[in-house]
């Protein structure tokens, strides 16, 4: 059974940080690289960032560069996602997904395999 299962998103002032969680299945964490997707209100799903354990290659949209970090526990088979310095527009339900490795670059929602449920993050101002 595919398993994605995400977590940590909350409410946090402008500015301050929160870090997701994204505990994958086995095979699913060994064979994919892990994305982090977001999707606001009226907007389309957009990549954030992924990274493919096989190497350490990481991939970061410019809107989150310097302000996100994403890293992986093997021991965990779990990803996180880092946020710092979080803006207003940083406002979103986030959702990790499964990604084949050869298509972490540039980073699209149509290239999932499989989906987590999605975390909201509200970012006040």
């Amino acid at each position: 059974e595919v398993q994605l299962q995400a977590s940590g998103g909350g409410l946090v002032q402008a500015g301050g940080s929160l870090r997701l969680s994204c505990a994958a299945s086995g095979y699913i964490f060994d064979g994919y690289a892990i994305g982090w997707f977001r999707q606001a209100p009226g907007k389309e799903r957009e990549g954030v960032s992924c990274i493919r354990n096989s190497d350490g290659t990481t991939y970061y949209a410019d809107s989150v560069k310097g302000r996100f970090t994403i890293s992986s526990s093997n021991a965990a088979n779990t990803v996180y996602l880092q946020m710092n310095s979080l803006k207003p527009e940083d406002t979103a339900v986030y959702y990790c997904a499964a990604v084949p490795p050869e298509l972490i670059h540039p980073l699209a929602a149509t290239h999932a395999s499989y989906w987590g449920q999605g975390t909201q993050v509200t970012v006040s101002s």
